[in-house]
């Protein structure tokens, strides 16, 4: 499942565990790519209650997108209690996006 946040409760919903945030739009063809690879990850066994998936759509909020200095979509940011582990810019397979989790994991 992935929730989507805005600029307003962007804090209180990634400061805690570990979590995915999509920066996006609904224009952008590797931000649609990406969609039934994130919602995959997000209801998996391996991940779907370790990490949480959310999403931010830069045309409708650009102060956080800002804030972290997003110059380009589909932007990721892996963060682990609030702190930004790993950002990742454009659409990655699978099992390239399923790596990067494992590291934050320990896995």
């Amino acid at each position: 499942m992935i929730k989507e946040i805005h600029d307003d409760n962007f804090e209180t919903e990634t400061n805690t565990g570990v979590t995915v945030v999509d920066f996006r739009a609904d224009w952008c063809p590797p931000c649609k790519m990406m969609d039934p690879i994130l919602k995959s990850l997000s209801t998996s066994e391996e991940f779907g209650e370790r990490v949480t998936f959310t999403s931010i759509n830069v045309d409708h909020d650009q102060d956080v997108a800002s804030r972290f200095n997003v110059q380009g979509i589909p932007t990721f940011l892996i963060k682990k209690d609030g702190q930004v582990i790993n950002r990742l810019v454009g659409a990655r397979p699978k099992p390239l996006f399923a790596a990067e989790l494992k590291k934050v994991l320990g896995a």
